[in-house]
């Protein structure tokens, strides 16, 4: 198949470009600024050659977005919303113009939308979409109307031939440099890497294999459509992920951090708390009523797998 990933240079894309070429599909990657072989120009915005890729592909996978991973100021949170928003838009608008439009448009969205919650796990049919939680900052609703808009605008762009899945994604684990993991690790090795106020916030994740694997089960399927959460089916609280991914490297100590400490470590890091702080309980309901298999659904083991391939 020639699958096309728009927004494909960021550790997700990595994720993605090495599993399906590894499978033998043509994999190409639209990038603002394109390096290296396989990589086409586009600016996230507007129409151009970039679109002669689209027409004739096979599946289109959206990447596109400002990453989450800074300071959510006013302007970052705007430029978080215009990257997502136009770029699904410009993608809709090629895959309407196309003479041999893909049978699948995949569109990366995230698990953020659902609300701040401890009592109940969160899936597509019975989850909560937040906005309204009490006693949360007020900012963190943004977070959510990003997402809401990313999917509106993919559910509302005019593609009859082309079926639409937006991937509600956790966060992705793998051993790669700049990632998730990879941060988390480190302050793991510092002696870090202990509950951040109290511990109790749900973490939901997914490992990198599983998520490949589950974009290429969802390639598979003609008759999913429409939101699936792609996380683990075993979300955990914040003291329990960061107590495996310690026994994981072998890390004796862990340091734990109030609120005022995450703020305060966050601004040094140019991030923000709500990655830490809000308690995202997500399972995947539609993958699991559909009979995919999960090689990793607990973290412990996939913290050790994990941990493994970083050393190697």
């Amino acid at each position: 198949m020639k699958i096309v990933i728009p927004g494909g240079t960021g550790q997700v894309g990595t994720v993605l470009r090495r599993a399906l070429g590894a499978a033998g599909h043509e994999v190409v990657v639209l990038s603002r600024r394109p390096a290296a072989p396989g990589e086409v120009a586009w600016d996230g915005r507007t129409p151009g050659p970039w679109t002669e890729e689209v027409d004739g592909s096979d599946v289109v996978i959206n990447l596109a977005g400002r990453s989450v991973d800074c300071r959510y100021t006013p302007a970052n949170l705007r430029t978080m919303m215009d990257s997502r928003v136009h770029s699904t838009r410009v993608v809709g608008e090629a895959i309407a113009r196309a003479a041999r439009p893909p049978r699948l448009w995949l569109q990366m969205s995230t698990a953020t939308i659902y609300a701040h919650r401890f009592d109940a796990p969160n899936d597509e049919t019975t989850g909560v979409i937040g906005g309204a939680e009490p006693g949360v900052p007020g900012y963190w609703s943004y977070s959510i109307d990003i997402a809401r808009n990313w999917e509106r605008e993919q559910n509302d762009a005019d593609t009859p031939r082309t079926r639409k899945v937006a991937l509600r994604s956790a966060m992705v684990m793998s051993p790669d440099r700049g990632g998730v993991f990879d941060v988390l690790s480190r302050m793991t090795r510092l002696g870090l890497g202990g509950p951040v106020a109290g511990g109790a916030q749900y973490v939901s994740w997914i490992h990198d294999h599983d998520f490949a694997r589950a974009v290429e089960f969802l390639t598979g399927r003609e008759d999913i459509t429409g939101p699936v959460n792609l996380a683990a089916p075993t979300p955990l609280p914040h003291r329990a992920f960061m107590r495996a991914l310690r026994s994981a490297w072998g890390a004796p100590v862990g340091l734990p951090a109030t609120r005022w400490m995450a703020e305060a470590g966050a601004f040094v890091l140019r991030s923000d708390t709500e990655l830490l702080l809000k308690s995202r309980r997500v399972v995947p309901g539609r993958l699991l009523e559909e009979g995919f298999a999960f090689g990793h659904p607990e973290w412990p083991e996939a913290a050790e797998d994990l941990v493994r391939r970083a050393r190697g």
